[in-house]
C-alpha cells in the first residue's frame, strides 16, 4: 500500500477500508483478529468520530500499518478529496 493522507476521519476510515480489503478480511475476520465486533469495525471504517483511538490504533495493527505524524501538506482540500 502507498503513503495515502488522511485529515478527517471519513478519509481514514476509507483508508482502512482499502486496505481490509486489499488483506482479503471481512469486516469479521478483521474485527476477530482484534477482539473487536464486526459493528466496531464497520464504524471504524465509516469514520464515525466515536471511536476510540486503542481500537484505531489496533486497526492499524492487524493491517500492518502505521499512523505517521508529520507536518501538513500544502495540498488543497480539493486536491486530498479528489485521493478518496
Amino acid at each position: 500500500m502507498t503513503e495515502q493522507i488522511a485529515r478527517n476521519e471519513k478519509q481514514l476510515g476509507a483508508i482502512l477500508r482499502r486496505a481490509r480489503r486489499q488483506a482479503d478480511l471481512t469486516q469479521g475476520a478483521l474485527g476477530s483478529r482484534i477482539h473487536l465486533r464486526q459493528a466496531t469495525v464497520s464504524r471504524l471504517e465509516a469514520g464515525e468520530p466515536a471511536v476510540q483511538l486503542s481500537t484505531l490504533m489496533a486497526a492499524l495493527s492487524a493491517l500492518d500499518l502505521e499512523l505517521v505524524v508529520r507536518p501538513r501538506s500544502k495540498s488543497s482540500a480539493t486536491e486530498i478529496a479528489d485521493l478518496f
